[in-house]
């Protein structure tokens, strides 16, 4: 496996960071109809998760920013799906999870945006796009037929992610790149606080991928909203994330990318023997 070479610094974290740091926000909140909303930050604070005698995550620490595309990385098994399904809440965990404001008060309604690995359908079904979009941002049946606001809604959803020309397109006819970016037009819609990127271009050409990421840096700077990726794809956490997290069962180090891709922890996960991406 070759070695990952950092390519720049982080303009949102200080050099060395490579622990927990409890700072302020990277921007201040932007304001009008594109605003990112009142959440901060997210803080985890040991914890922990078991099933019965599997303990597949214990004493995880770390802050996800606003304004911050913050990556986990780890071989398989490192716990990083376990720590997603904790931050939705769809498990038991000891610990904390904290969703906090600029002002360090708690932030309510957290908006979660979820796009996952793939989506599983018929691709023979002869769903479009709009079909798609329309059944799941309004209760009206599909096959009573599109309103004419459900429809701007869903072209105003595909504009976000550069897509709007694929609306009347057949989901099944969709490229890899094409159907992510799809779903993470549902995603932005409502706009979340925390976005949740879980392998989102597994199996996507080079095309694809690079188009799919823009998207995601420019979503990110425009709407400072707070983004969680996981990737075995190292490259491009080295290219677009703010943050680093490699987990190893727990936090093993944490930081910039340079400061993790560069680190003896690093090396004894990926570069030792048994050690894979």
């Amino acid at each position: 496996m070759e070695k990952i070479k950092p390519l720049r610094k982080s303009q949102y974290a200080p050099e060395g960071s490579g622990d927990t740091q409890h700072r302020a926000c990277a921007h201040p909140p932007l304001s009008g109809p594109d605003a990112g909303c009142k959440l901060c930050r997210i803080e985890v604070d040991k914890l922990t998760v078991a099933f019965g005698r599997q303990v597949p995550l214990k004493d995880v620490s770390l802050h996800i920013h606003c304004g911050e595309l913050t990556a986990l990385i780890g071989t398989n098994g490192a716990g990083k799906t376990t720590l997603l399904r904790a931050l939705l809440g769809q498990i038991d965990y000891k610990g904390t999870i904290r969703h906090l404001s600029s002002d360090g008060r708690p932030a309510a309604d957290l908006r979660t945006g979820y796009v996952p690995q793939q989506l599983e359908f018929d691709r023979s079904s002869p769903v479009t796009v709009m079909d798609f979009m329309a059944g799941a941002l309004s209760r009206r049946p599909v096959f009573l037929g599109v309103s004419r606001k459900t429809r701007a809604r869903v072209m105003t959803a595909l504009a976000r992610t550069h897509c709007e020309a694929l609306c009347d397109r057949a989901m099944g006819a969709l490229s890899g790149g094409e159907l992510q970016r799809v779903l993470l037009a549902l995603a932005l819609t409502p706009q979340p606080d925390l976005l949740i990127l879980d392998e989102p271009v597994s199996g996507v050409d080079q095309n694809g991928l690079e188009s799919f990421y823009q998207t995601v840096d420019e979503l990110k700077h425009k709407n400072h909203m707070a983004i969680l990726l996981v990737s075995h794809d190292l490259s491009v956490v080295e290219r677009y994330a703010d943050r680093v997290v490699l987990m190893q069962g727990t936090v093993v180090k944490q930081g910039v990318p340079e400061v993790v891709f560069d680190s003896p922890e690093f090396e004894q996960v990926f570069y030792t023997k048994g050690g894979r991406a």
